[in-house]
């Protein structure tokens, strides 16, 4: 039966203003936050609920789905790849969008989101005021090792190893400020290779390898 709008509209304590900015969902770091607005914080909102997204470059709205809802992705600022996975046709398309663009995703379809430049601010849209959310790292830390190990038949001691830092958290946005810094230790440990005429002439005040552009 549809509500009365005269009763619904009339009944006190009715709310029609929220600051989204006091509502956060997941931190990785200063940069890296997304706020959260749903119908427990706006009693009027009706069936839709947003997430607003600050990432900067290289950084993953890890992969997941919504099993409830649909989502359309807005860009503020700066620019994102939006990656889906038809269920139909099990295609993979990589959508850019840039402020003022959109990419459409349907309801239960697996897909991500990473910042191709600093500074990106997208807003999440849902079609349902609490939407749903089952995690890439959830998936594979949820999933026993044997299973896992004996389905695809890899090695559990060495899958167990290379998933152990997952057990700590939801990922959410990745990578995590740890994984970066030690990606960066590591470049930056790592001896020139100097294998050719023109290389050798170079000046080593100069850097001959720089790390990947994501972390940056």
């Amino acid at each position: 039966m549809a509500k009365d709008p005269w009763k619904e509209y009339t009944r006190p304590g009715l709310e029609f203003f929220f600051d989204i900015n006091q509502n956060r969902l997941n931190t990785r770091n200063d940069k890296n936050f997304i706020n959260r607005l749903g119908r427990d914080n706006l009693n009027t909102l009706g069936n839709n609920s947003l997430l607003d997204i600050y990432l900067s470059k290289g950084r993953v709205v890890e992969p997941h789905y919504h099993q409830n809802a649909a989502e359309l992705v807005y860009c503020i600022s700066g620019s994102a790849l939006v990656s889906l996975i038809n269920p139909f046709t099990n295609k993979r398309s990589d959508i850019p969008i840039t402020p003022g663009q959109v990419a459409n995703i349907p309801k239960g379809w697996w897909h991500w989101e990473m910042a191709t430049t600093d500074d990106t601010h997208l807003l999440a849209i849902f079609d349902a005021p609490y939407p749903e959310y089952i995690f890439g790292s959830d998936l594979l830390t949820k999933t026993p090792i044997e299973v896992l190990s004996h389905t695809y038949c890899l090695d559990p001691k060495l899958l167990k190893e290379t998933l152990a830092p997952l057990h700590q958290e939801t990922i959410v946005i990745g990578p995590t400020d740890e994984c970066i810094a030690e990606t960066r230790n590591k470049n930056q440990k790592r001896p020139p290779k100097v294998s050719s005429k023109k290389n050798a002439k170079r000046k080593y005040s100069e850097p001959l390898f720089k790390p990947h552009h994501y972390w940056y």
